[in-house]
């Protein structure tokens, strides 16, 4: 339990940090940095699978789990692209708003595509974000579609790999593995063309775009092993660490503005998963109870 707080609380860390360092690789573009964080981030994955051992796994994968692994790797790539674009344009806060209602998006997603039954509270909860994105819409003047764009690529993304029997290190080395050769061709057009980033900006902005691929790669390999030593209701708790984080910096830091209506949406996002995160602790709690007095008998 100890070591798989300290592993999630290092993966949610990271990724709350990330509005801090992505601003550090500027001119690179959205687009550019998501290139390289691909790449670097294969490299680093290639490494490790062949340190333990597993690359021989690659050869027994179906063809089934192969065309899984693709979907996966498409969705994490729009997943990545959109977070980038935020934090390098001054929308951090729009990006927090993503991670906020995405586990909500995983629980209408269970309903809609795993015909997962929802009780009272789960209802309340959605009923209450869709209110909430009404009066963020309202707010805006459109659709948040940098918040929602995050939620759904990364919950359909996690509806994916739900589904994916691959060790977590495999999988993910096999999406990056796919997207690297898209990746390496738009790096050599842009370096052909002479709008690249990569050479040209000093060795501090190289290393800093090298180092996008640990800060890619590390965050989901310590997620991989909390997940396997934590419940996932500890685990959704602990989600929300990532969230505050960014939001904290957008308002703190990049001094993003927040409006009373923006204010109330969030406000009705955090009532949401306060109605969830609620519901989800007791009824672990029920079922462990259960589990006891079955043990007992």
């Amino acid at each position: 339990m100890r070591s798989g707080l300290l592993f999630g609380a290092g993966a949610y860390g990271m990724w709350g940090l990330f509005p801090a360092f992505f601003p550090l690789l500027k001119p690179a573009g959205a687009a550019e940095i998501l290139a390289h964080r691909i790449v670097w981030s294969l490299i680093l994955l290639a490494v490790v699978i062949v340190l333990v051992g597993r690359l021989g796994e690659l050869r027994t994968m179906s063809r089934r789990t192969w065309l899984l692994l693709t979907c996966a790797s498409a969705l994490i790539a729009a997943n990545w692209a959109i977070y980038v674009y935020a934090v390098n344009n001054g929308h951090v806060v729009d990006a927090a708003l993503g991670y906020f209602i995405n586990p909500l998006v995983t629980v209408a997603l269970g309903v809609l595509i795993f015909r997962e039954r929802l009780n009272r509270a789960q209802l309340v909860a959605l009923a209450i974000t869709v209110v909430a994105v009404v009066v963020l819409t309202v707010e805006i003047g459109s659709l948040p579609y940098i918040g929602l764009g995050l939620a759904l690529s990364f919950a359909l993304y996690g509806a994916v790999k739900k589904t994916v029997d691959a060790d977590p290190r495999i999988s993910v080395g096999v999406e990056a593995g796919l997207a690297a050769p898209f990746a390496v061709g738009y790096l050599l057009m842009l370096q052909s063309a002479g709008t690249g980033t990569f050479l040209g900006h000093g060795a501090t902005h190289v290393a800093l775009l090298m180092c996008s691929g640990a800060l890619t790669a590390i965050p989901l390999l310590l997620f991989a092993a909390a997940a396997q030593r934590l419940p996932m209701v500890t685990m959704g708790l602990l989600f929300y660490l990532t969230p505050v984080m960014q939001m904290s910096w957008g308002v703190l830091v990049g001094h993003e503005a927040m409006p009373p209506a923006r204010w109330l949406g969030f406000a009705l996002i955090w009532v949401a998963l306060a109605v969830f995160s609620v519901d989800a602790v007791l009824r672990a709690r029920s079922a462990r109870r259960s589990l006891a007095s079955e043990g007992n008998v």
